[in-house]
């Protein structure tokens, strides 16, 4: 396995370009509903093994929002334990006052510079991970495809003999359907194709909000051809950001479960009938992530000078630099896997 791959990316962008500010702010109150309606079925949450290596021992970190995050004491996967099942779930995402204001307002305000940012190096990687490891003619799903645009980049991008859209959430699969995409509107487990047709499944920040990482990657091997490639991204619990600010982290939220370092999701990838080939972090944001929260007054670097004298003092001449060696060396909290399917 490829365990450090140079991040060759080194143009950095600012948070605003895909979360514009004054659009975040006026999320909170649907976020607050949401947590809201969440919370009221904590009756019926399930406490469950660790989702990376399914050990039952595991030790209370913090409770932030009226949910437990515990560290699996084998691995160190964080995870929220007990937690809402999988049919809470789904209802939850179907209703989502958030989502819908991401789709009809969020996305499309920021669709250029998420098209240029982040869905097209996105393409480009997967292209190039298709090239290295001599996948030809290739046919792509991507599940969790959200507003479409990754899928409508893969398609403009001419490599791609097919390109599919899972999304089970009606205005995301109408979203797809607006821009001519190949949709499918229900969950992964329900998708039925030969297991000869798919060459790449790619999913980006999905099985961090999954009850069960682990069936979504069984899932994923039934539905792909032998020696096919995924290709997930989700966050790095000893990422930066996350390392940082601990339970601040904006990462940490009621809708992510999941929270694997490298060494346990490259565990449940292997257990899940996967090769992993990389893991990599080529994120961008860490560092503007945290600058912010001490420049908004929710975090205090005063007792933590070398970091308040890049972040802070020196920023504008170090950031850049510093950001590509927390990509380059694997301590971003943006986190890549790609893995090829055994036998």
């Amino acid at each position: 396995m490829e365990l450090f791959v140079n991040n060759q990316e080194k143009e950095i962008f600012r948070e605003t370009d895909i979360r514009p500010d004054e659009m975040i702010e006026k999320q909170e109150a649907y976020i607050e509903a949401d947590r809201e309606k969440l919370l009221r079925q904590e009756k019926d949450f399930v406490e469950i093994s660790c989702p990376a290596c399914n050990s039952g021992g595991s030790e209370l970190i913090f409770v932030k929002n009226g949910l437990r995050y515990v560290t699996c004491k084998a691995c160190k996967t964080l995870y929220v334990n007990p937690r809402p099942t999988a049919e809470i779930l789904g209802k939850f995402y179907s209703e989502s006052a958030v989502y819908e204001y991401w789709n009809k307002s969020i996305y499309p305000a920021s669709d250029n510079a998420r098209r240029e940012f982040v869905f097209r190096p996105r393409v480009e990687k997967i292209v190039n991970f298709c090239k290295k490891y001599g996948l030809e003619n290739v046919a792509m799903m991507e599940i969790g495809a959200g507003y479409g645009t990754f899928c409508d980049e893969a398609r403009t991008s001419g490599f791609f003999k097919d390109v599919i859209a899972i999304e089970p959430t009606r205005a995301g699969a109408e979203s797809c359907r607006k821009k001519k995409i190949n949709v499918l509107e229900q969950p992964i487990e329900a998708v039925s194709l030969d297991s000869s047709v798919i060459d790449v499944i790619a999913s980006f920040e999905v099985i961090e909000h999954l009850f069960s990482p682990k069936e979504l990657l069984i899932n994923c091997s039934r539905l792909l051809r032998k020696g096919g490639l995924v290709v997930f991204s989700c966050p790095n619990i000893v990422g930066f950001d996350n390392l940082v600010l601990g339970s601040a982290s904006p990462t940490i939220d009621h809708e992510h479960l999941n929270y694997f370092n490298p060494h346990s999701l490259e565990h449940l990838v292997t257990t899940c009938g996967f090769n992993v080939l990389e893991i990599l972090t080529p994120g961008k944001l860490d560092a503007e992530i945290v600058r912010k929260q001490v420049l908004k007054g929710n975090y205090t670097l005063d007792d933590q000078s070398f970091l308040h004298h890049i972040l802070i003092e020196r920023w504008d001449e170090l950031g850049l630099n510093f950001q590509n060696f927390l990509a380059d060396n694997r301590l971003s909290s943006h986190m890549w896997i790609v893995a090829s399917k055994k036998g």
